[in-house]
Parts: C-alpha cells; sequence; structure tokens
C-alpha cells in the first residue's frame, strides 16, 4: 500500500518516529539504526512495511530498501516477530545480520534483545540460504559505508565514533570497540575495519 513516505520529522522517541506527510502524521515503529538518521524538524524518507492484522494496523519505516527487505525475511522465521526484527537491526546494520547469518555467528545474533540460543540457530538454519541467494555480494571485507563524516567533526577517534554510531551501533558499544586501536598509526577506514571485527567475534 505504502513504497515509503517522504516529510518531515515531527516527532522522535525509542523505536518511534512521526512523518508528517501532507499535514498527515505517519507513525512508523524504527530500528536504533534508522531513528539515529532522523532529526526531528528535518525532511526524511522511510521506506515502509504495513501490518494488518485484527486489531493491528501498524506503519513500520526504515532509512534503506536493505533494511526493509532483511526486516521482512526475518520476520519470515518461526518465532520472529515484528519486534525481535526490529531488535535484530538496532544491534546490527543489515549487512552485519547478513554476514551473522551466512558465517553462523550465532553469538552476533544473541546480541540482539530478545534472541536467545535456540532462536539464533533457527535464524541461521532458515535464512542462510535465502541470504546467499539474494546477497551474495556481501563479505566480510565489504558491505559497509565508511564515507567519512562531515568536515569539521573532531579527531580520528571521534569520527570513528561517528561512523560506528552511524552503522548502528551505541555509544558505549562504539568505545569498547574503538579502545586500544592505534589511532595514529591507522586511517580511519582501517580503525573502522578493526572494530568491526572485534565486534563480530
Amino acid at each position: 500500500m505504502f513504497y515509503y513516505l517522504d516529510g518531515k520529522i515531527t516527532h522522535i522517541e525509542p523505536h518511534i518516529a512521526v512523518v508528517d506527510v501532507g499535514g498527515v502524521g505517519y507513525l512508523c515503529r524504527v530500528s536504533a539504526r534508522t531513528q539515529s538518521r532522523l532529526t526531528v524538524g528535518q525532511k526524511g524518507r522511510l521506506y515502509t512495511y504495513l501490518r494488518v492484522g485484527e486489531d493491528i494496523f501498524e506503519l513500520y519505516g526504515f532509512a534503506d530498501v536493505e533494511e526493509k527487505n532483511v526486516f521482512e525475511l526475518l520476520t519470515g522465521v518461526s518465532g520472529v516477530g515484528v519486534k525481535v526484527a526490529l531488535a535484530i537491526l538496532s544491534a546490527m546494520n543489515p549487512d552485519q545480520c547478513i554476514l551473522a547469518v551466512l558465517n553462523g555467528d550465532e553469538k552476533a545474533l544473541c546480541a540482539a534483545q530478545g534472541v536467545g540460543k535456540k532462536l539464533a540457530q533457527r535464524l541461521i538454519l532458515e535464512l542462510k540460504d535465502k541470504f546467499k541467494k539474494e546477497y551474495s555480494n556481501v563479505t566480510a571485507s565489504d558491505g559497509f559505508d565508511f564515507a567519512a563524516p562531515e568536515a569539521g567533526s573532531g579527531d580520528k577517534l571521534t569520527e570513528a565514533r561517528m561512523a560506528m554510531q552511524a552503522l548502528g551501533y551505541t555509544a558505549a558499544e562504539a568505545a569498547a570497540a574503538l579502545r586500544g586501536i592505534d589511532m595514529e598509526a591507522l586511517s580511519l577506514e582501517q580503525i573502522l575495519k578493526e572494530a568491526l571485527k572485534k565486534m563480530m567475534k
């Protein structure tokens, strides 16, 4: 019914964003990753998924089509509802989710709220072949956006933290992943790659 909503962001709260389109405010449930890309008072676009059921009519919004597609694949797994799918996409970005499934990384999937070992195993079992078919181009060395932050954002540590948070990590997770990395010797891209390796262990 809706492919995307393009309008002014008028309200944000945990896992919720309201988009004003032509004077109508659409409430969308969003991941932490998508929410981090939105700013109240500025224009935003959310690709949408409409959940309809008995007494249910909910919109889910995503920063990009890839996140929406991964969300739909996740919710197709037995035992994974919309809340768990959003929790997974809040704990990791779509590429990290795909890599975790392809690599059989239960630990990475269990980092998401509501995902235990058995559910992580089910995700891997049911999605591995689907992800191989649809995302064969995603590897451990690519699939991430290492675009540099805007000029004037500070030293490399600050820039790396901002980039990690743009990828969906919390400030605490970013700080932990960057701890011990030689900021002077490495480029920003190398710093991010090292941090992401630590997060995937």
